[in-house]
């Protein structure tokens, strides 16, 4: 029975991603930068400067809270495990597959940002809040698909992702001695559903303020590590491109098994990694206080860089520099600790169990950061009752337990689709609302232009305020 509900899934799975999903990101991700003049290339300094930028008053979220948050969950086990798997199974090539989606996706990154801005909403504490399903009621009338997409937004960050989450920081154990397949899973899924527990307690506050401070230090930790090691073996390095780029545009290689290739795994590992275009990160996106849309927009450009240019870019070059071998039987965080255990045996896996541990904690908060807002939204847009919520996140706390004791091909084939259904309804909702972000950008450049802070009114670029609760 289990094998026939695997062997569906994975046939949902491969059709989703080829040629459904490859098809429509593509494109999508062409269109929003040929209309945008590549915003993402050509406006990045622009949006680094941004981060550092102060709220829009004295209360509300920083772009800088707004961009933690989206990169706490961006940022997880994926930027290990999930390149470490791309190599493995799809080889070296999946590397450019991720940075060529991460390049075209950073502007679906800003138009569903922006979107979120647009049209966010303003609460009684005087708080900003929005996101996908927001714009999609408001702006298109549809809301029976945003109660859909906040339906597979839940199945996403509630179960699909945190399923895969706490699999993926279980299985860095495995190469230590004291690793007990029956029992070291139930220990650490325990523990980490105890952890999440207790820092749920807190609400989103507590989210906000704890991912803001682990996020950073996280991050820089792991990517000065990674060029210790690449340095180490920079004789390697020529070959390693070489083998990249080889890989890459191996077309027979690809086409002879294309569900397989470099090319779908790099393509899927890099989505579920930075998630640009899945209608994520415009919930946290919404809650930034900025005096123009497009600010935050370009902000979240930078977080999809951070993840994958940066952190998942520093996996690979760890991984591909020292030469050890990559297969298949090695996939997941052991191939990683193998190689970061040639310049350290016993502290490299050891740093690679750490990091593991640090992404999977703050990228459990940060989805289920995102669940609240869904879940605020199916209510009526009302916060549901506190013994809901208990009761609700009772259940995350048991799907964090479980997925540690879940097998890698079922925890990232869960993930996979529940992912690929939110993308599939939020990018085609972008493409019908991209004209208004187009108008939204222009309106901030020519501003820029004049020497001054953009700030937006929703009736300078045409916009009907009767659909907004913001901006007039």
């Amino acid at each position: 029975m289990l094998d026939k509900i695997m062997s569906l899934l994975n046939k949902i799975d491969d059709f989703m991603y080829y040629p459904v999903l490859i098809v429509v990101l593509g494109a999508a991700g062409l269109y929003f930068s040929v209309r945008t003049g590549f915003v993402q290339l050509r406006m990045f300094k622009e949006s680094c400067r941004l981060i550092r930028e102060k709220p829009k008053g004295t209360k509300g979220v920083s772009s800088f809270q707004a961009l933690i948050v989206s990169t706490a969950s961006r940022v997880g086990t994926g930027n290990i495990v999930g390149v470490s798997t791309a190599i493995c199974i799809g080889g070296p090539g999946a590397c450019f597959w991720m940075w060529l989606m991460c390049i075209i996706g950073a502007s679906s990154a800003f138009v569903e940002s922006t979107l979120a801005q647009i049209y966010k909403r303003k609460g009684k504490d005087g708080n900003c809040y929005g996101g996908p399903a927001y714009y999609i009621e408001q702006a298109l009338g549809k809301p029976v698909v945003s109660v859909l997409f906040c339906i597979f937004l839940i199945a996403t960050y509630a179960f699909g992702f945190n399923l895969l989450c706490s699999f993926n920081l279980q299985s860095s154990f495995e190469i230590y001695r004291f690793y007990d397949p029956k029992v070291t899973p139930v220990i650490i899924g325990l523990m980490l559903a105890v952890l999440t527990a207790f820092c749920l307690m807190g609400g989103g506050k507590r989210i906000i303020r704890l991912s803001e401070k682990i996020v950073p230090v996280m991050g820089v930790a792991y990517v000065l590590v990674s060029v210790i090691i690449i340095i180490s073996n920079y004789s390697n390095i020529p070959h390693m491109f070489a083998v990249i780029f080889e890989d890459a545009f191996d077309f027979r290689s690809i086409l002879g098994g294309f569900s397989g290739s470099c090319m779908v795994l790099g393509i899927k590992r890099g989505l579920y990694s930075n998630e640009a275009g899945v209608g994520s990160a415009p919930n946290a996106s919404a809650s930034a206080n900025v005096s123009h849309p497009v600010k935050q927009g370009l902000v979240q450009t930078v977080s999809v860089y951070i993840d994958t240019i940066l952190l998942c870019t520093a996996t690979a070059f760890m991984c591909l520099s020292t030469g050890v071998e990559y297969n298949d039987k090695v996939s997941g965080a052991l191939y990683v600790q193998n190689a970061i255990s040639t310049f350290s045996e016993k502290g490299g896996p050891v740093f690679i169990t750490v990091s593991m541990v640090l992404f999977a904690f703050t990228t459990l908060l940060g989805n289920l950061y995102y669940v609240d807002n869904a879940l605020i939204y199916l209510n009526g847009k009302k916060e549901p009752s506190k013994k809901f919520m208990g009761v609700f996140y009772a259940f995350c706390v048991a799907v964090i337990f479980g997925g540690a004791l879940m097998k890698m091909e079922f925890a990232w084939t869960v993930a996979d689709i529940t992912m690929g259904f939110m993308t599939l309804i939020n990018i085609p909702c972008c493409l019908m609302l991209s004209g208004q972000v187009i108008k939204a950008l222009k309106d901030y450049e020519k501003q820029k232009k004049a020497g001054k802070d953009p700030h937006f009114a929703a009736k300078d670029i045409g916009l009907d305020e009767s659909k907004l609760s913001y901006w007039k």
